[in-house]
């Protein structure tokens, strides 16, 4: 496909803590990409029903999924791997919780690396690592990077705005700068969260737990723009505006470009 999407998910993280968090390419990332630091969620703000949301572009009480337990939709939408699969796109997904393979149906990923997050300290740094290698070597279409220790081991066990938690968003960020300096000129790179957290835990409706920042870094967006009124259901219909792919009439969100 002409025009190529690298999304990269950052669970858990909250904009307050992406800006607290010290790590400097933030700041380049502002002047880079247009953004967003209030972003909403859906509610249930739980990480499988919010990528659900973000995947099918359906708010939980349509798609189903109100748990991280998956269960199948009533009325079937075509999400976004199935919409980019039948238009022939190449995909590949790199995620480190087991859970979330269910946002990518069978057969609509060409490569696809699961590391487990509670079997190795740097999941998300080596699932970067497979990202990168496979990206180079195969140039997929659309690619899905889901980092999860900003959630597991930054919110809930140290607690969201604790020391670790910044940490690990940090580290995240640094991943997300591997992949931009080296793809960046080839491909659209989508940066967003999932949900917040407060204290050690997330799934209210709190501000800390609904609000999201986004990045959206590609010659479609206007550099140093800040976007308002944006909403997780919004990523779908823009990766398919981006990539050439007719939106599908019940997606909820909007395209961004």
């Amino acid at each position: 496909m002409q025009n190529k999407v690298i999304l990269i998910s950052i669970d858990g993280m909250r904009p307050d803590g992406l800006q607290q968090c010290g790590n400097p390419y933030v700041e380049t990332l502002k002047k880079e990409a247009a953004y967003t630091f209030a972003a909403q969620t859906v509610f249930p703000s739980i990480t499988l029903p919010c990528h659900m949301s973000l995947f099918y572009s359906l708010p939980p009480m349509r798609h189903g999924v109100v748990s991280n337990t998956f269960v199948p939709q009533v009325h079937q939408v075509m999400g976004l791997f199935e919409k980019l699969r039948s238009y022939g796109s190449v995909n590949a997904f790199f995620y480190g919780w087991e859970p979330i393979r269910d946002v990518a149906p069978p057969t609509t990923c060409k490569f696809a690396t699961h590391i487990n997050a509670y079997m190795d300290e740097s999941v998300d740094t080596l699932l970067t690592d497979e990202a990168v290698k496979t990206i180079r070597e195969r140039k997929p279409d659309f690619v899905f990077l889901y980092q999860v220790e900003t959630d597991e081991k930054g919110g809930h066990d140290a607690g969201w705005m604790s020391e670790e938690y910044l940490h690990r968003i940090s580290l995240a960020i640094d991943n997300a700068r591997r992949v931009i300096e080296e793809f960046g000129d080839e491909y659209t790179v989508i940066i967003t969260a999932d949900h917040g957290g407060h204290e050690r835990m997330h799934g209210t409706d709190l501000p800390e737990d609904m609000t999201i920042p986004m990045f959206f870094r590609g010659p479609q967006f206007e550099a140093g723009r800040e976007l308002e009124n944006v909403s997780i259901l919004d990523i779908t219909p823009t990766v398919a505006a981006i990539m050439g792919v007719e939106p599908e009439r019940e997606w909820e969100g909007r395209a961004l470009c």
